[in-house]
Formats: structure tokens, C-alpha cells, sequence
């Protein structure tokens, strides 16, 4: 595991961004912001309400909410990593406004919560990060109060462009094996980060009761100059600190020999030229 990804708040801080340049940061924290948005404000929240921003990480949501409302709701901060909350509660103690804010640890798939004891739930790219995704809504529609609003974005990483479908194959050697192999791992129902798409978290919403669920579906292009070393980090770079990078993926098929002859490969087509990348992503909104 790279040395800079030992838990959340470290992946949050910098992993996550360690194949992007400063110009690709910013965008990144843009596109970041105007997520929040979205998710805050198809949660309706009203004077009063007591929210929780579930898989919190470093409180993009929560922050979002105690920015626009203040003390006029209650957000209670949920994780499951201990450095998550703290990093929560350091940014909390350098706010200059009123908020009713707390904190608890606990798993998604086990909210220490009540029956129908919050008026909003949300949550931003944590779904992803789970297997059982079903077990997940279930918890989330049981902790919710009759009406309750869940809002929340996701990423569809198993539509994303693939490494393949950046070349051709005369510019990469085994090129065919190799997009079978990813076409393999990208397909695996056992890693939460493919194993579900914009239907599938429909019917999830459908099985755990709640009245109404929208999920909608927007993709993203990102066009940017490759360098060889941002292609690099597209291999090295955890996609969090639990599962294994690109090139560990490609490892269960291959040797390193042949897997690094194939990064090498892909940063000597790739390099010094323009690529749209395209990222596949779902606002959804459900009503219990």
C-alpha cells in the first residue's frame, strides 16, 4: 500500500490527488463544491432538521450545511474511521459561526441511530466503498423518519473510460489481453467499486422502502495534456486506502515485468497528448 495512503484522511488529502496538477486540483475542488451543492439542495433541508452526513470523511457535506443554515439544524458527523471525525472536529474548532454539531462513529451498515430519528440522510461517494450496497439503503431508509429525504452522489467508476480505450493496439503490446483482463476486474461483483450502476441502486432504493427514489444520471468529460507521470499515478494511486491500485489489479493477471512493460507503454503513447476522459456519475434523491 503507498505510503501516502494509510488511512481516509490521508487518502482525502492527498492521494486522491496525486496524479493531477495544480490546474487539475482546482477543477477537482470545483466540480467537489458544486457536488455539495446539489446534494444539500435536493435534501430540502428545513429549519429544525436533524441531518446526518453519513461516511462524512472530511466533512464536505456537513461543512456545506453548517455554512448555509448555521445553528438553525442539527448535522451530526458519522464515519466509520476514527481520523475522519477528528478531522471534522480540528475544521469545526476553526469555524466563525453557530452550529449544533455532533459526532458519531459508526458503520454504514450499522448506524447507531434509532428507528426514524433523522429528517435528512446523506452521503457522498461512500456506496461506492461498499459491498452490500443493499444492506447500506436499508439502514439509511430505517433511520430516517416517515418523509425523510436521502440525498446523495456516486460515481459509476464501472462506466468510466478504461486504459485501452485511450489507445490502439499497435501502440501497445498485448494490448487485446490486456483489456480483457481489465474488462474482467472492472466487471467484479465482489469490489464495491464496480459492482453496481445507476438501475441497480434504483431497485436498491425499491427494496428498502422508500416511496419514491430518483436516480440521475450525468456524465462528466475531463480533457487534459498526459504526462508520464500523471499516467504513473493513474497505476500507483489507491483508489482508497482498502483496495489495491491499477497496477496491483493487473498483477493478479500478469507479472510485473509485463504489467510495467505496460505502463511504460502507456505513458510513451499517451504522453504530451490532449485526452478526454469520461466519468459516469448519479445524483439521487429518495423519499421515505
Amino acid at each position: 500500500m503507498s505510503d501516502i495512503c494509510k488511512n481516509w484522511t490521508q487518502w482525502l488529502q492527498k492521494t486522491r490527488f496525486a496524479h493531477m496538477n495544480e490546474e487539475q486540483i482546482q477543477q477537482t475542488f470545483r466540480w467537489l463544491f458544486a457536488i455539495r451543492d446539489v446534494v444539500i439542495s435536493k435534501a430540502d433541508i428545513k429549519k429544525a432538521d436533524k441531518i446526518i452526513d453519513i461516511g462524512c470523511g472530511s466533512g464536505l457535506l456537513g461543512f456545506g450545511v453548517i455554512e448555509k443554515f448555521k445553528d438553525d439544524v442539527e448535522i451530526i458527523f458519522s464515519d466509520k474511521f476514527e481520523d475522519c471525525l477528528e478531522e471534522c472536529k480540528k475544521l469545526l474548532g476553526k469555524c466563525d459561526v453557530k452550529y449544533k454539531a455532533s459526532f458519531l462513529q459508526s458503520d454504514c451498515l450499522d448506524i447507531k441511530l434509532p428507528d426514524c430519528s433523522v429528517d435528512k440522510a446523506m452521503t457522498r461517494s461512500v456506496l461506492v466503498h461498499i459491498v452490500d450496497k443493499q444492506k447500506a439503503i436499508n439502514e439509511i431508509c430505517r433511520i430516517l423518519k416517515k418523509g425523510g429525504i436521502y440525498s446523495a452522489f456516486e460515481p459509476i467508476i464501472k462506466s468510466n473510460t478504461r486504459y485501452h480505450e485511450l489507445t490502439n493496439p499497435d501502440e501497445i503490446t498485448d494490448w487485446q489481453t490486456f483489456k480483457e483482463a481489465e474488462d474482467e476486474f472492472m466487471s467484479d461483483m465482489n469490489d464495491p467499486l464496480v459492482n453496481f450502476d445507476a438501475q441497480s441502486i434504483a431497485n436498491n432504493l425499491d427494496l428498502a422502502g422508500f416511496s419514491d427514489g430518483d436516480v440521475d444520471v450525468c456524465d462528466t468529460p475531463s480533457t487534459y495534456i498526459a504526462t508520464k507521470n500523471s499516467i504513473k499515478q493513474w497505476f500507483m494511486s489507491a483508489p482508497s486506502p482498502d483496495r489495491p491500485t491499477s497496477k496491483e489489479r493487473f498483477l493478479k493477471y500478469f507479472d510485473e515485468e509485463k504489467v510495467n512493460n505496460y505502463i511504460e507503454e502507456m505513458q510513451n503513447a499517451l504522453h504530451n497528448k490532449m485526452i478526454t476522459v469520461n466519468s459516469k456519475t448519479v445524483f439521487i434523491r429518495a423519499t421515505k
